[in-house]
């Protein structure tokens, strides 16, 4: 039995050993452990093994529960997360981009506060622990400054992409001095929080093409601030992009829809990596024309990763559907010709998600050394049992009730299914009279 070297007091205060789980690591190298333990120590991920000694640490007991990485969501509008209230699915009227173009001139900073502690509440309890905050409704450093304190307040870690404010005219750059502003000024939440750039896109789309003049300068100077940008995808992008000198590595496009191969080529080559939305770009496939591209995408060596997109738009940030929207997806294009399994479904929601933020280094998998982003989920529901694959169970069966215990960066924010950090009614009170507010200006009826 391996022995841990007892703790200080200090140590123990931010230590917890969790007990006998059913570890799927997602670290090629240490595999499954049908019955494991993790050692977490000051944030990090201390050992892991069978049967580790740690005297003096509490322990969780993990018996009849899969212990995961949490997931890593990498592309969420959280700031409409609350918009839920009003969208109605793709009606003219009603629909999301007609509600979000909308209500979003409207939005004070407040509201976008309230909705990101929604959507990051929801996303806790369906496992997420690191976001990708595509904020494309930053009206204001104000309204950048309310979605970050939500972001800290919430204990999340992720990236926060400053936008531009939805009524931004298609020729007029975004606001990069307060992008650089928020730089300079640093964020809240330590080490949890990064920074990048959501930028619009030159190609057709429900929201008008900008010019790529404006494109390309707004990409430079994002560059040249040295962060990371992100951009919708739409059929025709690429090349536009490719003939521009701007893909690269710190490019994430959106949504694998309306590729060629050549295209294909063109993002494993320049390294630009894409994330999937599966359960809105089955929403709105008819809209788009396309299917979703993963396959093709996995045979070029894209990177790619998983996000909710806009729980608005779907009503919901159940990351498990997320999983099983894209399988079925797959399994409707290919059949049994090219089985898309459990496994390879938890790394894309995992550490290639982390790998697709750039931060594959400090989570993704349950290695020692990496900080301690875990989830706890319940084998023993009825919606689950019986098990004999866990990480079967999880994608086909999973739900967020099933979530048991959720970890970030060591500190314990979802204990038996309960916050431990905020209280569910203050959260739900807030975004509900937010969007009522919203709704009267708005004149639409709620």
């Amino acid at each position: 039995m391996p022995t841990i070297p007892t703790p200080t007091r200090s140590d123990a205060d931010q230590a917890c050993l969790i007990r006998g789980g059913h570890v799927l690591t997602m670290d090629p190298a240490l595999g499954e452990l049908p019955c494991g333990d993790v050692l977490v120590r000051g944030g990090a991920i201390a050992a892991v093994g069978p049967r580790l000694s740690a005297p003096g640490v509490p322990e969780i007991d993990a018996r009849d529960m899969a212990v995961l990485p949490g997931f890593v969501d990498t592309h969420w509008h959280l700031w409409n997360s609350a918009l839920r209230a009003l969208v109605r699915g793709d009606d003219a009227e009603h629909g999301y981009f007609p509600v979000t173009l909308r209500t979003g001139p409207l939005f004070t900073p407040e509201d976008n506060h309230h909705a990101v502690r929604l959507g990051l509440a929801e996303g806790l309890l369906s496992g997420i622990t690191t976001v990708h905050n595509w904020s494309h409704n930053t009206r204001s450093p104000d309204h950048a400054d309310a979605e970050l304190r939500a972001m800290a307040e919430m204990g999340v870690r992720g990236r926060f992409a400053y936008g531009w404010g939805q009524d931004l005219p298609l020729d007029r750059p975004m606001d990069l001095r307060g992008l650089e502003r928020v730089l300079r000024h640093g964020l809240p939440a330590g080490d949890l929080l990064t920074l990048g750039a959501a930028l619009r896109t030159p190609v057709s789309n429900p929201r008008g093409a900008v010019p790529i003049a404006v494109v390309r300068e707004e990409c430079a100077q994002v560059r040249a601030l040295g962060l990371p940008l992100t951009m919708h995808a739409r059929p025709g992008i690429v090349s536009v992009l490719a003939e521009q000198a701007l893909l690269g590595a710190d490019l994430q496009l959106v949504h694998p829809q309306g590729l060629s191969l050549a295209d294909c080529a063109l993002l494993a080559e320049s390294g630009t990596s894409m994330t999937c939305s599966p359960t809105i770009e089955m929403l709105y496939a008819q809209a788009t024309r396309g299917v979703i591209q993963f396959q093709e995408l996995e045979d070029a060596g894209v990177r790619q990763s998983l996000s909710v997109d806009s729980s608005g738009a779907s009503a919901s940030a159940d990351f498990f559907a997320c999983l099983r929207a894209l399988l079925w997806s797959h399994k409707q294009r290919f059949g049994s010709q090219k089985p898309l399994s459990a496994h390879r479904l938890l790394r894309l929601a995992t550490q290639d998600g982390a790998n697709d933020l750039g931060l594959g280094h400090l989570v993704g998998s349950i290695t020692p050394g990496k900080r301690a982003d875990i989830q706890l989920v319940r084998l023993t529901d009825l919606n689950m049992a019986p098990v004999v694959d866990p990480a079967h169970a999880l994608v086909y069966s999973g739900q967020p009730a099933n979530v048991d215990t959720v970890l970030i960066d060591g500190q314990i924010l979802l204990r038996r299914g309960q916050p431990t950090r905020w209280d569910a009614a203050d959260v739900v009170r807030g975004a509900t009279t937010a969007m009522r507010a919203l709704a009267s200006r708005a004149g639409m009826r709620h």
